[in-house]
């Protein structure tokens, strides 16, 4: 999977490299350097913004086993939530590294000018990464209502992508497009560190991912107690 996110990080990269040599050396606001960065590091962390996974809470509840959840002490969204911790540090040692690595060696990487941005960029990814669990946590307890959400998953990956800026920067969506969507946390879980760790905006981006964090664990809380109330589990 890291070779793959390479391959397209070369695509991309060269894409808006040729964009940026047509503009006169920049693209919304992004130099030569600062888009290569915004390439090769959105590579690394599609692995680490784990849009695409569905939750095991989908297989429970479609089985009926989530009833030997709701026996266990620890909280259904915790248990989840500690999961994904798991898989969040062994995807930033495994998949993280690699695609950035390779983006040094072939291509000329924009540096933060300020040592304390790295420290930033951690707490964005984190942060991010703890939006897309609530967002993919959502979507998963839409399973307690539907059982089969194979139509509301794939328009959340389809949007996750698009409207998160993994792609491209949401600047490149028209103008009220664009405005629209940095009304919802979507450019949080991609660009959001990405115009971190390029010095594009640093505190901005935290201070919205915070926000957005307290709103979507409410969300989350009150949907999940609303699900339980109405818990039908098939055969019993």
């Amino acid at each position: 999977m890291a070779f793959t996110n390479s391959v397209f990080g070369f695509l991309k990269c060269y894409v808006f490299l040729t964009v940026a040599a047509g503009a006169g050396g920049a693209v919304l606001g992004y130099d030569r350097s600062q888009l290569a960065t915004y390439m090769w590091v959105s590579q690394g962390i599609i692995g680490v913004i784990n849009v695409w996974g569905q939750p095991d809470l989908v297989q429970q509840i479609r089985t009926g086993n989530v009833v030997s959840d709701l026996l266990r002490p620890v909280d259904l969204m915790w248990g989840a939530a500690a999961t994904e911790s798991g898989r969040f540090l062994y995807s930033m040692l495994i998949r993280f590294s690699f695609p950035v690595v390779v983006g040094a060696l072939f291509f000329t990487l924009y540096l933060p000018r300020h040592p304390w941005t790295y420290a930033l960029f951690a707490v964005a990814l984190v942060l991010s990464a703890a939006l897309c669990f609530c967002l993919r946590y959502l979507v998963a307890l839409v399973c307690f209502w539907l059982l089969d959400i194979r139509g509301v998953w794939t328009a959340w990956v389809l949007m996750s992508g698009l409207f998160g800026g993994l792609q491209f920067p949401v600047e490149l969506w028209p103008d009220r497009v664009a405005a629209v969507l940095h009304l919802t946390p979507f450019p949080l879980l991609f660009q959001g560190p990405l115009d971190v760790i390029v010095e594009k905006r640093s505190w901005q981006v935290i201070g919205l991912q915070l926000g957005w964090l307290a709103v979507l664990f409410g969300v989350c809380r009150l949907v999940q107690a609303r699900a339980l109330r109405k818990l039908v589990v098939q055969g019993g």
